[in-house]
């Protein structure tokens, strides 16, 4: 088996030794290339390398902002039956993309259940979302937001730049203030519209063109449904995050094997914002109330902004647009689990 393994240097728990224990225990069963990324964009460049040089895996040692560019570039011009399949080991603060896959959060465990998987010759496919905005398109594996979410995503990234350590406490602090500053208060700022997926199969494969007109076509069919929202979180799997250990479930019937599931409020108030927060935390339930909209299954999704709101995808900060589309695209990666 070739494999290629890609080591992000600055990710928050990546280290040398862990990176060495790593290729060492893979050395048994894969014939591995090892490679360090430069800096933004070089995992999207990494993945699509892998694909021209026909190996049989990708393995990331990073977080989720390295999984989703490995995962970018693996998918460029559109889902592959024969292409390379994607493992993970955390190496990330939060790594919800391995977990929810079902690894460990500690590297040295994760390594070895993934060495598990790859004697035992396990591999699944799993859906994955695409956004398409500005004129860019981008795939995300478990998570995508728009407004209060994104803009959370972006102030934590500046602190973050300024020398303060990533955790579950930066986020909520700046959650925190965000909401109390009111920067997201008020009316719905954008329009949304949704269509149903019913967790049809698109076939894998297909062109990125033609996946997208039948899921369209499919949800077209089933009818779709409009509203007014503040902000919007939406969910390919579940947990949505974590706070250290605890899964936090914004969509709980979130699932790699169905559409993508929303969480969007209507308005953003402080006491609103804070009762929902309760709620995901609470009970497994997930949010609800008048202020709560929420979809299961989706095939499309639009958001239609008044102005250009900042978005997030999979953790990552991606700037501020006012139209954006997702689709649903099942079976869409191979990952080893």
């Amino acid at each position: 088996m070739r494999g290629l393994l890609v080591v992000n240097p600055v990710a928050t728990t990546t280290t040398e030794r862990v990176r060495d224990v790593l290729a060492t225990a893979l050395a048994a069963d894969v014939t591995m290339e090892t490679v360090l990324t430069k800096g933004p964009g070089h995992g999207v460049e990494l993945g699509a390398r892998a694909v021209e040089l026909g190996v049989d895996v990708v393995i990331t040692l990073g977080g989720d902002g390295t999984v989703n560019e490995i995962t970018n570039g693996l998918l460029q011009n559109s889902p592959l039956q024969d292409g390379p399949a994607l493992a993970v080991v955390p190496g990330g603060s939060t790594n919800v993309f391995a977990r929810a896959l079902g690894y460990s959060a500690s590297p040295v465990e994760a390594t070895g259940e993934l060495l598990a998987a790859l004697r035992e010759g396990r591999s699944r496919r799993i859906s994955l979302g695409r956004a398409e905005y500005g004129g860019e398109g981008r795939w995300f594996t478990f998570c995508f937001g728009i407004g209060l979410d994104a803009r959370v995503v972006a102030r934590a990234e500046e602190r973050r730049r300024k020398g303060r350590r990533n955790s579950a406490g930066l986020f909520l602090r700046t959650a925190a203030g965000q909401v109390t500053r009111g920067t997201d208060r008020g009316a719905p700022s954008m329009a949304l519209e949704t269509t149903d997926a019913h967790s049809f199969p698109t076939g894998v494969g297909l062109p990125i063109e033609e996946a997208d007109a039948r899921v369209a076509a499919a949800g077209e069919a089933a009818g779709s449904v409009e509203e007014r929202i503040a902000l919007g979180i939406v969910c390919n799997t579940r947990p949505w995050t974590y706070l250290n250990s605890r899964p936090v479930l914004a969509c709980p019937e979130a699932s790699f094997d169905t559409g993508l599931d929303l969480l969007a409020l209507r308005r953003v108030r402080l006491s609103s914002v804070l009762r929902t927060a309760s709620q995901i935390l609470a009970d497994g339930r997930g949010p609800r109330g008048r202020n709560v909209v929420r979809r299961h299954d989706a095939a499309t999704m639009r958001f239609l902004a008044d102005h250009p709101l900042p978005l997030q995808m999979d953790g990552e900060y991606l700037g501020e647009y006012a139209d954006v589309a997702l689709t649903h695209h099942p079976q869409a990666l191979r990952v080893i689990a």
